[in-house]
């Protein structure tokens, strides 16, 4: 009896519990870190979501959610099988590793094949949403949102400040400004009325491109954090199935 309570607690098992433990810990924060994403995107980018009406981009923010939500719960378990060595939590472990593993690389290729779909849905949109519904009534969220589009990324118009001519609301009779105040350098009423280079801003490509570099910008973060928590899922399904073999052995 003695020496088979010395196999249990073997120095092989042991590094593996401490390995996979900490493995859970940095899974965990992962998770975490995916959330706050999918979190930031809905409360802070929620204006910019409603200018492209793509459900893409909306499904996307709920699936960074969902997707940490998972994580952690699997972390927990994960955590919960490494410390109590329960072989069959061990196995629902992998499991659902492997799961999120295959989701993250089915997600990745969608977003590939799509990408360019996207890319020109947004044109579309932006454009459409600039001239046609800006300062027009029931569309207040949407005009800020806009306003706020032009002063953050500092551009004016969908792919140009020219566009703006075609607006309804520049088109309106009491109109008197060329672009909406928004577009100008130092913003104040009526400062739209004069469309000179000192006084807007002309940015090659426009809004349009601004959006773009800021969206393939958050892509390329979530690319490297989704590459991490892959690496780090390769490694936990590895150290699982030796601290499972490991247990299998010492329980004969």
């Amino acid at each position: 009896m003695e020496q088979r309570g010395e196999k249990r607690n073997t120095c092989g098992t042991i590094c593996l519990k401490y390995l996979l433990f900490i493995f859970n810990l940095l899974f965990w924060l992962a998770g975490g870190a995916v959330l706050a994403v999918g979190v930031w995107t809905l409360v802070e980018k929620s204006d910019y979501i409603s200018l492209l009406n793509s459900s893409y981009y909306l499904a996307s923010a709920y699936v960074l959610i969902t997707a940490g939500l998972i994580v952690i719960v699997t972390g927990v378990i994960g955590c919960c099988a490494t410390l109590n060595e329960m072989k069959s939590l061990l196995i629902v472990y992998f499991i659902l590793l492997l799961c999120i593993f295959l989701l993250e690389v089915v997600a990745a290729v969608l977003a590939y094949v799509n990408y360019q779909q996207l890319d020109e849905e947004l044109r579309q949109n932006l454009k459409v949403n600039m001239q046609q519904k800006y300062q027009q009534p029931g569309e207040d969220s949407l005009t800020q949102a806009v306003d706020r589009l032009q002063q953050e990324f500092k551009c004016c118009g969908s792919n140009s400040s020219s566009e703006w001519a075609d607006s309804v609301w520049i088109q309106a009779a009491d109109n008197n400004r060329l672009v909406p105040d928004s577009c100008c350098k130092t913003p104040s009423i009526l400062c739209g009325s004069r469309d000179h280079p000192s006084n807007i801003y002309k940015v090659e490509g426009g809004c349009i491109m601004k959006l773009e570099d800021f969206i393939l910008s958050q892509l390329y973060i979530l690319g490297a954090v989704g590459i991490g928590i892959a690496s780090l899922q390769l490694l936990g399904m590895m150290f699982t199935c030796c601290l499972y073999k490991n247990l299998q052995k010492e329980s004969y």
